[in-house]
């Protein structure tokens, strides 16, 4: 078998001809893909993780466009027409003041969108500062921040989140603020284990020789190369938030009147359910919307979660 010569060749891997004499190309020198291009072709190939981004894209755009698709004004009301089914001049019916509520489950998915979304950033702001520092400090430093990590974890969420309500007052930035409070805790055990599998690695001591110090260590080569894991955790953890403020909803600690989410408005549902009549649609199709996003959600980080798991890379 013809083998060429280190000299003939100006690749760093061995580079052999096969009996034919065509070139064998190592699996190192393939039109080498990054990380992240092999992360979004093996997630196109995710038929759920598509669909769920397909679904959650639409939701979102439905939302933002709700001023101009509503049918009715969100605070129209009709008390000749309440509680009226679903028909061709209310799709999803009406509520006990006679409003639409199509118009209202369009514009209770802004509140709810906007709650997972915003609560999350926040969570993931405070957990990677906490991870990062705990993890790359390390000694009696880690040792007490994931104490405090270990002792919150101990505290029922829930319980923590209807004090910090009490205590900050039921507004909609409370409520981001609240969720993302209770929210940061996993995410910076992630980032903690991350940033202690990373900080010994050659690149990383390259940085120090150089003399950077820890701040730009920490932002310019650390944190990038964990952005992997914290995308696929954030996307999990929008839906997390949004059932948590789902329950505040029902609880009474959640969007206050006259804003409105798809919790709250499965909680008015709830409550106007008597043994006389079952108004079903007051309750289908907010939890129908809630639902939709929930799975769509789960759908798509389970499909990032496998994406960019490295040992795929070589099966992509």
């Amino acid at each position: 078998m013809p083998t060429l010569t280190p000299e003939s060749s100006s690749a760093k891997a061995p580079v052999q001809a096969d009996a034919a004499g065509r070139l064998a190309v190592p699996a190192v020198a393939r039109a080498g893909a990054s990380l992240w291009r092999d992360a979004w072709r093996r997630l196109l190939r995710n038929r759920a993780a598509v669909f769920g981004a397909v679904v959650i894209a639409f939701l979102i755009a439905i939302c933002l466009a709700t001023p101009y698709l509503a049918p009715y004004s969100d605070e129209e009301q009709d008390f000749a027409a309440q509680f009226q089914p679903p028909s061709a001049k209310h799709l999803f019916g009406t509520d006990i003041k006679g409003r639409d509520l199509l118009t209202r489950v369009m514009y209770g998915g802004r509140i709810s969108l906007a709650v997972g979304v915003v609560a999350t950033f926040v969570s993931m702001l405070i957990g990677i500062a906490w991870g990062s520092v705990a993890g790359y400090v390390g000694g009696r430093t880690d040792e007490v921040m994931m104490r405090i990590v270990d002792i919150l974890y101990s505290i029922p969420f829930i319980f923590f989140v209807i004090l910090l309500m009490l205590y900050l007052g039921r507004s909609l930035v409370n409520i981001f603020l609240a969720l993302g409070a209770v929210q940061w805790l996993t995410m910076s055990r992630i980032v903690r284990g991350q940033i202690l599998s990373l900080k010994h690695k050659e690149f990383v001591e390259a940085s120090r020789a150089l003399g950077a110090g820890p701040a730009r260590v920490l932002t310019s080569h650390l944190i990038p190369n964990l952005l992997g894991p914290v995308i696929v955790y954030a996307t999990l953890t929008v839906p997390m938030v949004m059932l948590e403020e789902a329950f505040l909803s029902f609880l009474g600690l959640g969007v206050q009147a006259p804003r409105t989410s798809w919790g709250s408005l499965a909680a008015d549902g709830a409550a106007n359910i008597n043994p006389v009549r079952i108004y079903w649609w007051l309750i289908v199709f907010p939890g129908m919307a809630l639902a939709a996003t929930l799975f769509s959600l789960n759908f798509l980080g389970d499909g990032l979660r496998d994406a960019l798991d490295p040992q795929l890379k070589d099966k992509a």
